[in-house]
């Protein structure tokens, strides 16, 4: 007769894992958590991709690459992309058991890059040392529970818009660095489109096909439309490279030679798929070394703008995904929320201590709670998967810019329909708001149009005989920043260099 065994004991486990996520009691089983956590994985593994093409093809102010070399280092990004993901998802799952993933945030990594390690001085262990920064002040903010007057000081209609001009912000990236926004040889216009006002070569057409086949299937509401569109125009770049034999823009010695070729990457099958992981990366952050090269004012003034995208962004995800899987007690607070927020606000921290900036909440995480995803287990199965992720990293050196930017085309218009929530009939609020917004993008300076939606803001509550309803603490964020914006002519009136 055969034993039972084995049976009772997949039982007893199946059991455990009932119990311990509450999978029953939230209305869910264990095939739907698993499937929900494929699915959200797939759903956002993009960023695997997307985060060293955004910081890992950028020097620092000092010339400098992450992970300390003359050029990028590609697939050492890539893996610490997904362990920095894999690990916080995975505590998300087990320590506060919601349907939640995490990773680098989109937005975040465009300001760590072009806002803060590009200044002058800056190195990417001064820039990541800020994220560090950053999110232990996030999670010191959730413990003594001042995050509640931080969420209430700033405006709803300037936290929209600083979502939306960061959107902009990735948009105008995506189409530089994709040769489809160009600065012109000569004439009066500051940019044109493609080569002499016209769309050239190969590589501007498998941009064109990568972002209307994303288009496509994100309106036919396909699974991981991006992460398809990636892989896809990415396999399209090899061949016509295999075919044509395209090349890239620059010569070795950095020189534009060919302005219709590859702008990052050649296309080419690599040597190998899979190998072990490069975390090189870890613990290459200096914690204050920016206030030596930048000064304190500047220092808070950049903590503070992490700061603020990162805390209300996760606010709103945490509550969107809980009315998604209907855990929302009466109060609209989702099970565990400071829970929740601790692993959120320590998942920053671990961004910036892995060179990989920020780690947030993933919006694409309803994708997973559409699939029937209720509790933690799926947020396991996610980052499990984010750990395997991290043994195909090579494969990151493939992508041309032309099949990843795309994807920050589209990752802008998602974030741009959030415009929708600013009241536009409302001058003294509408008017903020569209300068937070377009500044950012025309000043590539996300800290720029943050500041000066904040400053006008308070301006017109002064002028309208309003300033008894600006928040204290708007009221010093703004002087901060017209410290800000006017540190050069107070050195120059100062003698100061």
């Amino acid at each position: 007769m055969p034993s039972t065994a084995p049976t009772k004991k997949i039982a007893g486990l199946h059991g455990a894992i009932d119990s311990f996520f509450q999978i029953t009691p939230r209305g869910s089983t264990v095939a739907r958590e698993i499937r929900g956590g494929l699915v959200t994985f797939f759903t956002m593994a993009y960023i695997v991709v997307l985060n060293p093409l955004i910081i890992g093809t950028q020097a620092d102010s000092t010339g400098v690459f992450l992970g300390g070399g003359k050029t990028p280092n590609l697939a050492m990004v890539a893996a610490t992309t997904a362990l920095v993901a894999g690990v916080m998802t995975l505590l998300m799952g087990i320590v506060a058991n919601f349907p939640l993933a995490l990773a680098t945030g989109l937005g975040l990594n465009a300001f760590v890059t072009f806002g803060i390690a590009k200044l002058p001085g800056m190195t990417w262990p001064d820039a990541m040392g800020l994220v560090v920064l950053e999110g232990l002040i996030i999670t010191v903010l959730v413990l003594t529970g001042f995050r509640k007057a931080v969420f209430h000081a700033v405006p709803p209609a300037l936290k929209t818009a600083i979502s939306v001009g960061i959107g902009l912000f990735i948009t105008i990236i995506g189409l530089v660095d994709s040769g489809i926004v160009r600065k012109p040889a000569a004439g009066p216009v500051p940019v044109e489109l493609g080569v002499g006002g016209f769309l050239a070569g190969w590589p501007t057409l498998v941009f064109v096909v990568g972002l209307l086949s994303i288009i496509v299937m994100l309106v036919k509401k396909v699974k991981g439309a991006i992460l398809i569109g990636i892989v896809g125009t990415t396999v399209l770049a090899i061949l016509l490279e295999a075919m044509v034999g395209i090349g890239g823009q620059t010569n070795p010695a950095g020189k534009l030679v060919n302005p219709t070729g590859w702008g990052l990457n050649i296309p080419r099958f690599p040597s190998t798929m899979v190998d072990i992981p490069d975390f090189g990366l870890l613990g290459q952050f200096s914690l204050l070394g920016s206030i030596s090269k930048i000064g304190a004012v500047s220092v808070v003034l950049l903590v503070f703008t992490l700061l603020l995208a990162d805390f209300f962004d996760t606010m709103g995800t945490m509550v969107a995904i809980g009315a998604e899987a209907g855990l929302l007690d009466k109060e609209g607070t989702p099970p565990n929320a400071q829970k929740i927020l601790i692993v959120d606000s320590l998942a920053a921290a671990a961004g910036g201590a892995g060179s990989v900036s920020s780690n947030t909440a993933y919006i694409e995480s309803a994708s997973g709670v559409g699939e029937g995803a209720r509790t933690g287990l799926a947020s396991v199965v996610t980052g499990l998967l984010f750990l395997l992720a991290t043994f195909l990293a090579p494969l990151v050196s493939v992508v041309p810019y032309e099949a990843a930017t795309p994807a920050l085309v589209v990752v802008g218009f998602l974030m741009m329909q959030q415009v929708r929530g600013i009241e536009w009939e409302d001058l003294e609020i509408a008017i903020p708001a569209f300068l937070t917004i377009v500044l950012m993008p025309f000043t590539y300076s996300i800290t720029a149009g943050i500041g000066a939606g904040f400053v006008v803001f308070v301006l017109l509550k002064i002028a309208l005989g309003k300033a008894s309803a600006v928040h204290p603490l708007m009221w010093g964020i703004s002087g901060v920043f017209v410290l800000y914006f006017a540190l050069d002519p107070i050195r120059t009136t100062l003698g100061v260099g």
